[in-house]
């Protein structure tokens, strides 16, 4: 995890941009470093970094003795590194991944460098003699990157919004911040006067498209087995780190494989040190906390469990939603425990990269609503567009949470590979409707192992935020009940006039918009809807618990 921030065709003095960057330091607290590029005064380039692989020559902005005209700066991870460099028999001059971009790019054009990476990043690559300027996002926008481009051809390019925030253009115009589109790379050119000028955009990579990379996995003809490969490669090639490596832990189905497949892997690559697992709850009645118990017992991992409450929720909610640029219900629930446990981890161990289940939901179609899909084609319609909105909402999250606290955090479910074959399955075979379970296929393909406990790996679905507090009474509850405090029925009614875009339903939305508007005036659009579920009626709280078929499950569970 990286701190990227550059700016093309500025109209002030750069140094007078330096603000801006130092506002997404947080991202890279081990080294810092601002260099403008030599013979083009307005520009510049910005970096904070979090060393993970060669933390001696691993600093950017990158460039190499035999290739000085190209300057590099990336945030992310290039799995494949290795394997690409010993394909295409490249000479490196460090032992860090990113360099491998610079190789690429080299030989045969930026799309093509695109192609073959097979990790998570987002780049910007500036050829000083064909004064280009390419920027670009991994398939789901796992790694976050943003940007402004005015038509005075100012271009600023950012990690996060907040790094946006500080930089100014002479006009004083205001700044739209935009989200780069993942799976897509834009090229840029600089005018005689060092003006970016637009020049495309184009997709190098789609969701359920198989990459063009190499792939080390052997399909064979038993759907169970090729998931359980896909997925066990997936971990093991994210195990690439030179800092200590921990993994999530709610107690659900998703965070106990992947942490499951953490150890064996960790075991395999010889990594000897004990693989700390992390879990969060309001009690010690907190349903995750009682089942991620389980699950690390069952591991023998080094278990750590944090606990907070509905105070601590609200004294950290500003800097919360500061932290996630979103003002989304759904987001700022779920990133409550998430960014406790990220702050933890920070502050009481030596754990930098952390391994988490996210994406299995909308790749496997786990949330609840998904039972009530009208067709399996309709199903498979919305968990593609899950997919391709991810980085709006829980890929943010599970970024942002992190990232403010120097973690490193990895997404096995969202690996190009694995998501290209499980979208591949017949949508019938994917509906939780079948056989009345969700992610009936990912679960079948681990049962009978003893990977993790039999009971955790049928355990029904829980929402994060609602899994982390006591069954008599859920987060949003106590979100909702502060909320009370804070709006007034007077607000309310004034909510359509105030924010015309994704206007607020209720109070507790209000209030997160209100925070939210405090610290990024303006910028609404960074929240294109409102997550809430599908084909469930006029549904205004996006908690599952508020879903008749969790209810019935949560009855059904209770029996057993």
């Amino acid at each position: 995890m990286c701190g990227i921030w550059c700016i093309f065709g500025s109209t002030v003095d750069t140094h007078q941009q330096v603000p801006g960057c130092f506002n997404i330091a947080h991202r890279g607290p081990d080294c810092f470093r601002f260099e403008n590029v030599n013979h083009f005064s307005k520009c510049v380039f910005g970096f904070h970094r979090l060393a993970i692989v060669d933390d001696i020559f691993g600093m950017q902005p990158m460039r190499l003795h035999a290739l000085p005209h190209i300057w590099m700066t990336y945030n992310g991870e290039i799995y494949n590194f290795r394997e690409t460099q010993k394909k295409f028999g490249y000479q490196f001059e460090t032992s860090c991944d990113g360099e491998i971009l610079i190789h690429l790019y080299n030989d045969k054009g930026v799309r093509f460098m695109c192609e073959q990476l097979y990790g998570v990043f987002a780049f910007v690559l500036f050829d000083t003699k064909e004064r280009k300027i390419y920027v670009g996002r991994d398939t789901f926008g796992v790694r976050p990157s943003f940007r402004i481009f005015t038509e005075c051809g100012f271009l600023a390019v950012s990690s996060e919004a907040k790094g946006l925030e500080g930089v100014t253009v002479a006009s004083n115009q205001a700044l739209k911040i935009e989200a780069f589109e993942p799976g897509t790379y834009e090229e840029y050119k600089l005018d005689e006067n060092e003006k970016a000028e637009f020049i495309k955009k184009e997709r190098f990579h789609t969701i359920g498209v198989f990459p063009k990379y190499d792939v080390n996995v052997a399909l064979t003809d038993d759907v169970s087995l090729n998931i359980r490969s896909y997925l066990t490669n997936a971990v093991r090639m994210r195990l690439m780190s030179h800092r200590r490596i921990g993994s999530m832990l709610s107690g659900g189905l998703d965070s106990s494989i992947i942490a499951a497949l953490t150890i064996q892997e960790a075991r395999k690559q010889g990594i000897t040190y004990p693989i700390q697992t992390f879990s969060i709850g309001m009690d010690d009645e907190s349903p995750d906390l009682i089942a991620a118990r389980k699950v690390a017992k069952h591991l023998g991992t080094e278990h750590h469990e944090i606990r907070f409450s509905a105070q601590d929720a609200i004294e950290h909610l500003k800097n919360i939603i500061k932290s996630l640029e979103s003002y989304d219900i759904t987001t700022i629930r779920a990133s409550i425990g998430m960014y406790f446990v990220a702050k933890y981890i920070q502050e009481k161990t030596d754990t930098i990269v952390v391994l988490s289940g996210e994406g299995a939901d909308e790749v496997c179609q786990g949330y609840i609503y998904f039972y009530r899909q009208p067709t399996p084609e309709e199903g498979d319609r919305e968990s593609r567009r899950l997919c391709q909105d991810l980085y709006f909402y829980d890929v943010l999250r599970a970024d942002r949470t992190t990232a403010a606290h120097g973690l490193e955090l990895r997404v096995p479910f969202l690996d190009h590979a694995f998501t290209s074959y499980y979208l591949s399955l017949p949508a019938a075979e994917r509906s939780p409707t079948k056989a009345r379970a969700e992610k009936y296929l990912l679960r079948k393909a681990f049962d009978g192992l003893d990977l993790i406990p039999s009971e955790i790996l049928w355990r029904p679905k829980e929402a994060f935020s609602d899994g982390v507090a006591a069954k008599t009474k859920s987060l949003f509850q106590y979100m909702q009940e502060h909320a009370e405090t804070q709006v007034s029925d007077t607000d309310l009614q004034r909510a359509a006039t105030l924010y015309p875009f994704n206007t607020p339903k209720t109070k507790e939305a209000f209030l997160y918009r209100s925070i939210f508007e405090e610290y990024y005036p303006g910028q609404a659009h960074l929240t294109p809807y409102m997550w809430l579920p599908k084909w469930c009626g006029d549904q205004t709280d996006p908690s599952a618990r508020v879903l008749t078929h969790y209810n019935e499950q949560q009855k059904d569970s209770d029996k057993s």
